[in-house]
């Protein structure tokens, strides 16, 4: 089995979301290469205090600062809204373990959350009788994003909040990388009824065949209804400047010379990229029109690690047909859920350059999202 750093990017990209399930896509991690993973501890209560962006930025800043640690070599990552998962190759660890660090004091410093971070080698999951398997699934020709399977993500999770494989932060002052992190576009408000943020995860004693069947169903169901779709509109997301997530991307800039200068190039920044979005000039080879197709093919509101994660702009009528499929399932032992329903969706970025078009685009919901939908589900039994 390869495990160099080659591994990820040699498995192949599948199309359509629907295939999802199937085993065959789905390749084992080498034995050598580790688990990283971060959440925002009391995320409920932050996300009560109406810090969603705050949230959702920790999360992505995890994966922004590994990636650019790593040279921008491509590696398997999920955003989960309130933290990230990814893996490693062996020749990765050292920087993708000072890069977690670092972004763990920074997150304590710059938006006053706390994040904890844990690498967990594959053997030690193995070990337990799990396992993390990977797949790609390319939403666009442009980009792929990582899928997860084995049951390894949610016994990292667990592990790292029960304090095991723990990643200290880095003494006060460490800055990671933020390069290309940003969150300048406005709410997404829903246009057909609601957001709907989705957990469906296996119970414990649930039959996997059946569990593959009922989130086979599942995505039937919305991919076959015109009730429901990605709420990232079809011409992107508004942009107003000054953006609302200007503080975030000043902090982001923390490092990078004297506060004064900074919060200076910020402003020039994101003015410059107001105007030329707004008017739609293309300057140097970036073509405003271009990338705003490519930014709404390459949203990531949809997404499977050891369960399965949605973002969906919906009619109440089709929320209620979905809550009700689930409701069917939970109590046939199959599954545990937790929905979350919102008036509108965020977006948080990470575009390391715009001449490229594989820049990444985080969706999460923006009145609670994955970690409401997550509290939800933990209130299940089962």
């Amino acid at each position: 089995m390869t495990s160099g750093n080659d591994f990820y990017g040699s498995i192949a990209v599948f199309r359509g979301f629907g295939r999802l399930m199937d085993p065959a896509l789905y390749v084992p991690l080498p034995e050598d290469w580790t688990i990283g993973v971060a959440d925002i501890v009391q995320s409920t209560k932050a996300i009560a205090e109406q810090r969603y962006k705050a949230v959702n930025m920790a999360g992505a800043a995890v994966i922004a600062a590994v990636t650019n640690a790593l040279d921008g070599r491509e590696f398997p990552f999920v955003f989960g809204g309130d933290g990230a998962s990814f893996a490693v190759a062996p020749g990765d660890l050292d920087r993708a373990q000072e890069a977690l660090a670092a972004t763990a004091a920074w997150v304590e410093a710059d938006l006053k959350l706390t994040m904890r971070v844990a690498l967990v080698p594959v053997s030690q999951i193995r070990a337990r009788g799990l396992d993390v398997r990977v797949a790609r699934f390319g939403p666009s020709p442009n980009v792929s994003y990582a899928m997860f399977s084995g049951g390894g993500l949610v016994w990292a999770e667990a592990a790292m909040k029960r304090g095991e494989f723990a990643v200290a932060p880095a003494p006060p002052g460490a800055i990671p990388d933020l390069s290309g992190l940003s969150c300048r576009f406005e709410e997404m408000p829903s246009v057909r009824g609601l957001i709907l943020s989705v957990l469906v995860v296996p119970a414990e004693l649930a039959d996997g065949a059946e569990f593959r069947r009922t989130i086979e169903q599942i995505i039937a169901l919305i991919e076959s209804s015109p009730d429901a779709g990605r709420p990232v509109p079809a011409n992107g997301p508004a942009l107003k400047w000054p953006p609302a997530g200007l503080g975030f991307e000043f902090r982001a800039e923390r490092g990078h010379g004297p506060a004064a200068l900074r919060h200076v190039r910020v402003l020039g920044r994101t003015l410059l990229a107001f105007v030329v979005m707004r008017f739609g000039i293309s300057v140097g080879g970036f073509v405003p029109k271009t990338y705003v197709q490519q930014l709404v093919e390459n949203s990531d509101f949809r997404k499977y690690d050891d369960g399965l994660r949605m973002i969906l702009d919906c009619t109440p009528e089709l929320e209620s047909a979905l809550e009700r499929r689930l409701v069917v399932a939970a109590v046939a032992g199959t599954i545990r859920y937790g929905l979350h329903r919102q008036d509108a969706a965020m977006m948080t970025c990470f575009t390391p350059s715009a001449l490229r078009s594989d820049h990444v685009h985080f969706i999460d919901g923006a009145r609670g999202g994955y970690a409401s939908a997550a509290t939800a589900l933990k209130a299940m039994k089962g």
